[in-house]
């Protein structure tokens, strides 16, 4: 199957994305399974127990790709970031206050985009990303890939991101991951 002939459903909203929660959950798993990321099956269950809450924050919005048939292939989501986000305190090394600077509108944080094994390589990343950030209004959009998605690192590049810093995300509890950003104006 091309990336032509899967279907791109987005932007969507919380209420939206939740009614496909199983889909995004299904592409989660898979995705992050494989390594660098080897999630268990108990850390898709802690995301997914979480995924109702996220759905509701101001200006979440996903992407859902599927097949005609209606498998799911591949998704995206995130929302704008709030002025206390504590994305920036998780970075490794300081930067500066303006880069930092945040007003529930500024910067959007894509928070997952992932694609089943099959379907890689044939655009459908990209047409999520595309789908997701249409109409976003924000000046940046923010994420955190691991450094050794090599294939999610340099795609992220190609679409005209650039590291800025790297960090360890939840807390500290997750391997140090760059965080990259992308200009949109």
């Amino acid at each position: 199957m091309t990336s032509q002939e899967v279907l791109v459903a987005g932007p969507v909203d919380g209420p939206a994305a939740l009614r496909d929660a199983d889909a995004f959950r299904l592409v989660y798993a898979e995705a992050f399974a494989e390594p660098p990321y080897e999630e268990t099956a108990q850390d898709v269950a802690a995301a997914f127990d979480r995924f109702p809450a996220q759905t509701r924050r101001p200006g979440f919005r996903a992407a859902l790709a599927r097949t005609p048939g209606g498998e799911p292939v591949g998704m995206a989501y995130g929302w704008p970031l709030p002025p206390d986000t504590v994305w920036w305190d998780e970075l490794t090394e300081p930067v500066p206050d303006e880069l930092r600077r945040e007003d529930g509108h500024r910067t959007f944080g894509l928070m997952e985009l992932a694609v089943r094994g099959p379907w890689r390589g044939q655009g459908v990343a990209r047409r999520l990303h595309t789908a997701l950030l249409d109409g976003i209004g924000a000046e940046r959009v923010l994420l955190n890939v691991h450094p050794e998605g090599r294939a999610a690192s340099a795609a992220y590049r190609a679409w005209g991101y650039r590291k800025i810093g790297e960090a360890r995300p939840w807390g500290g509890a997750a391997d140090l991951h760059d965080v990259m950003l992308l200009d949109l104006h």
